[in-house]
């Protein structure tokens, strides 16, 4: 001990103080189990958002990015034919026609 520097004393000073209090908390902990400390929790990176007026800029410049692509092709999108729709009289058909049907198998089992 007679050789050590100043700095290393407090350095072997600082470690026994240390050591001293966790023999202290270990003590609590075994003798009366209540003063065990919170789990220190990992702190979450805030999540970044994007603003709505960033978000239409990207948006406008995705769009003009297709635009040349489609263009450089030369093709045009074709227009999407108009979805079909049964008129009530072929609804009243198909439900006609499904009702005599279970109406067979439901006299074929009797």
């Amino acid at each position: 001990m007679i050789n050590l520097t100043p700095q290393q004393l407090r350095l072997a000073a600082d470690l026994q103080e240390k050591i001293a209090a966790l023999n202290q908390e270990l003590a609590l902990i075994l003798t009366s189990g209540k003063a065990i400390p919170a789990p220190i929790k990992a702190v979450k990176q805030a999540k970044r958002t994007i603003s709505p007026a960033h978000i239409a800029k990207i948006r406008a410049a995705q769009k003009r990015r297709w635009a040349k692509v489609k263009a450089a092709k030369g093709t045009v999108p074709a227009a999407k034919p108009a979805k079909r729709k049964i008129s009530p009289e072929g609804i009243a058909r198909i439900k006609a026609a499904q009702k005599a049907r279970w109406a067979a198998i439901k006299a074929g089992k009797q």
